[in-house]
């Protein structure tokens, strides 16, 4: 077992790309702390510990609890995990791109993989906007606001 391990560190592309894969878990576990500008994290997560939504719990599983926080990335990698189900299900239905993945080899999966991002960015945007909507309208208990700026520039800074 180690033997093999030790051989496949020996490699030198291998190896590169096991130091990229460990180097950006380390950043995303980084970032999974840091909250968005506005935010009472504080009031936040007492709010979700109170509320006991099941949804919530799986959605911040997904994201590494980086939704229960409300940090810079808290949108985890469901956004890409929706387009590529998104882009799979298009494939099927939309006789070019089924011809672009079928007929054009790796140029063809190329592109698609390329428009799978495109519309990672755009579910992604989507997605941080409608967040921004919902933490921006909600309450504590006592009635307080869980954001400690206006709502209109607490949804323009989370979105963009």
């Amino acid at each position: 077992m180690i033997e093999k391990i030790i051989n496949i560190l020996q490699i030198k592309e291998l190896r590169n790309k096991i130091l990229f894969t460990l180097i950006m878990l380390a950043v995303y576990r980084l970032g999974t702390h840091i909250p968005v500008p506005g935010i009472n994290s504080e009031a936040l997560l007492h709010y979700f510990n109170s509320s006991g939504g099941a949804l919530f719990n799986i959605y911040n599983l997904f994201s590494g609890g980086a939704l229960g926080r409300f940090s810079v990335f808290a949108l985890g990698v469901m956004p890409y995990i929706s387009a590529s189900i998104i882009m799979q299900l298009l494939t099927a239905v939309i006789p070019s791109l089924e011809r672009l993945q079928k007929e054009e080899g790796d140029y063809g999966r190329w592109k698609i993989s390329q428009y799978t991002r495109y519309l990672t960015i755009a579910i992604a945007g989507f997605q941080s906007l409608g967040l921004s909507i919902w933490l921006s309208n909600l309450k504590t208990e006592t009635g307080a606001s869980l954001i400690s700026i206006s709502p209109f520039w607490f949804v323009i800074l989370t979105t963009f």
